[in-house]
């Protein structure tokens, strides 16, 4: 697949203001104000925020009836309750919360009266954001991923790429409030395809060369990083290792393979940032968020670096290069 969009032009988006709006028309509520809250950094950000923006812009709104007030928290999950308070306090007319379910907490403690639409890997009524998934008449709803029920589809995938894979090591982060969920599910997972797992606690604490030297000192023969945006953020550095410890991985982001990574399969998070634009400007029209269910993707994404499964050794079933959405030689 093809990005088409100009990065440039998506650079100066971010970085364009509501300052740049005369206050006069602000105070007077000539145009709505958007609080875009997200868990990351911009810059592995900036397809998600186009499609974020075409959503919005299928609704009628543009940068110049609808300005964004930006807050990033580069992946310091503590900023994000200073970062969504302070939203509250500028008044914006409703929040989009991003990038991982603490937005989306960090947005519902800060307000229960202001819209919010977040974007999330997992169970929107496990996580207590919503009630029900068809409207809970709060101020809240979004779009869900899916990730979650993934991943016995993702090992099938590596079992395919090598059918000699009988242990795989999981990076988990356990400074996401998801791990021990997502642990459960990928144990449940490996039982149900007959493989071991060797489940590994990743953060900035542990850094990666340990968890690499582990997995190859355990006996893995391939690995699964879960979905988390720390690691997406350190993909060139998860994918520098893997290659160099020869281990098959599966990642739940084709950001991975554009990256040299050997295998992903996920949910489209452009796809899901487009929704979370689009709900945004039916809120704007008028739209109660308790009255629109919540999103759960459909679009998922199977992408193959056929370089990197070269340089592994491994030859790719035909078939499985068929099925893929995206090939990268």
């Amino acid at each position: 697949m093809t990005n088409c969009f100009d990065r440039r032009d998506v650079l100066s988006f971010l970085g364009s203001s509501v300052a740049t709006w005369p206050l006069a028309a602000r105070a007077e509520g000539h145009s709505p104000i958007i609080g875009f809250l997200n868990s990351a950094s911009p810059d592995p950000t900036l397809q998600r925020v186009a499609a974020f923006r075409k959503g919005l812009s299928e609704m009628g709104f543009e940068r110049q009836n609808a300005p964004i007030e930006f807050r990033w928290a580069e992946n310091l999950i503590y900023r994000l309750p200073g970062m969504a308070a302070d939203l509250v306090r500028r008044h914006v007319t409703i929040i989009a919360a991003t990038g991982s379910t603490a937005s989306a907490l960090a947005a519902r403690q800060a307000t229960s009266t202001i819209p919010i639409v977040f974007e999330i890997g997992g169970d929107p009524v496990a996580t207590g954001l919503v009630d029900s998934p068809d409207g809970s008449g709060g101020n809240m709803t979004g779009v869900s991923l899916n990730i979650a029920a993934l991943a016995q589809r993702q090992l099938e995938l590596l079992r395919e790429v090598n059918p000699k894979v009988s242990t795989v090591a999981v990076f988990l982060n356990p400074d996401n409030r998801n791990s021990p969920a997502q642990k459960a599910r990928v144990e449940a997972a490996a039982r149900a395809v007959g493989m071991q797992v060797l489940v590994l606690d990743v953060n900035k604490e542990s850094g990666f060369d340990r968890p690499f030297m582990t997995l190859q000192q355990r006996g893995a023969d391939a690995l699964f990083v879960s979905n988390d945006q720390y690691f997406l953020e350190w993909r060139q550095e998860i994918v520098s290792l893997a290659a160099r410890y020869s281990v098959p991985t599966i990642y739940a982001s084709r950001a991975f393979v554009t990256a040299g990574g050997l295998i992903s399969y996920g949910a489209s998070l452009s796809d899901g940032y487009h929704q979370v634009g689009i709900y945004v400007g039916r809120i704007l029209k008028g739209e109660k968020p308790g009255d629109l269910p919540v999103v759960n993707s459909t679009k998922f994404q199977l992408a193959i670096n056929v370089a990197t499964a070269w340089a592994l050794g491994l030859t790719l079933p035909p078939a499985l290069l068929s099925r893929a959405d995206e090939v990268i030689q």
